[in-house]
């Protein structure tokens, strides 16, 4: 049985406005069509609704038992709708955003502070990724409402550049080799013991790969997981780290200097379909949060 909440709707009408054709006038569509809709009703139902008499139609007694559930179902629709709209204008909206564990804690907090000026009836769920290729997948199986990280491989759904972070190197604040510096080479530190990352975090191929193209395989000293597990080691002393500039926190006691040439990884925004007024506003102050990093 398959009824409509429209097939509904144009049963009370005629009932509320007395006749056919004074139903099809106030809901704007055409009598045949209307009257075309209400047999249909009929139909799926099995049984008459209405009778049709010379002054205005009536309820059969079946009509009569089936109207306060056609009146209560057009009310929870309207409640849907209602819903609905609240959601779109911000009221008792949660966004769910995929992202790696290095931009929860390099971007997020300040992106989100400015966020929640403008927003601040929404909610956000922040589901947090080690490596990329993990968050794409979970991004096709349906995760988030938007992912927030490094750039996908073969993503055939939307896509935004947001710009891009760039790494520093972190060493102890006695450390010689960086003392006074802005630059470094990494050639520089071929010699030396890093605190590195897990296989298993994105942050460990984009050392491999800057060190690769320095000339030399980093040697470890102790592996990690998240950067700024790697930013407090580096602090202690267990050798050089590398890092997104945006995990230093406020009064950073190690050394920084940032790497020769640069080290740098592009952010995005993507989602399956492009994203709605709401979730467009979040990538927005995302990109703004990474534009305004000097």
């Amino acid at each position: 049985m398959n009824v409509s909440l429209r097939q509904l709707e144009y049963f009370v009408a005629i009932m509320d406005e007395g006749s056919f054709s004074r139903a099809a006038e106030l809901l704007h569509v055409t009598q045949p069509g209307l009257s075309h809709q209400f047999q249909a009703l009929e139909r799926a139902l099995g049984v008459r609704l209405i009778e049709r008499t010379p002054r205005r139609p009536r309820l059969t007694p079946a009509g009569r038992a089936v109207m306060p559930h056609a009146r209560a179902a057009l009310a929870a629709g309207a409640r849907v709708e209602s819903t609905a709209h609240r959601v779109v204008a911000e009221v008792e909206a949660e966004l769910y955003v995929a992202t790696m564990y290095s931009h929860s804690v390099g971007i997020f907090p300040d992106a989100l502070r400015s966020w929640r000026l403008t927003h601040s009836g929404i909610r956000v769920r922040l589901f947090e990724h080690r490596r990329s290729a993990t968050m794409t997948a979970a991004m096709v199986d349906g995760q988030a409402d938007i992912a927030i990280g490094p750039r996908p491989d073969h993503w055939d759904g939307y896509v935004r550049s947001l710009g891009f972070e760039r790494f520093t190197v972190v060493t102890a604040e006695d450390d010689p080799v960086a003392a006074g510096r802005h630059t470094i080479s990494l050639v520089e530190l071929a010699d030396r013991e890093w605190v590195h990352f897990t296989p298993d975090s994105g942050l460990s191929d984009i050392l491999d790969a800057a060190c690769a193209r320095a000339g030399f395989t980093p040697a470890v000293s102790i592996r990690t997981e998240q950067a700024s597990s790697a930013l407090r080691l580096a602090a202690a002393g267990m050798g050089p780290a590398l890092v997104p500039e945006n995990n230093l926190p406020p009064h950073f006691t190690g050394r920084t200097a940032f790497p020769v040439p640069p080290v740098d990884r592009e952010i995005t925004a993507y989602s399956r379909t492009p994203p709605d007024d709401l979730g467009e506003a979040f990538v927005t102050a995302i990109a703004n949060r990474l534009l305004a990093v000097p």
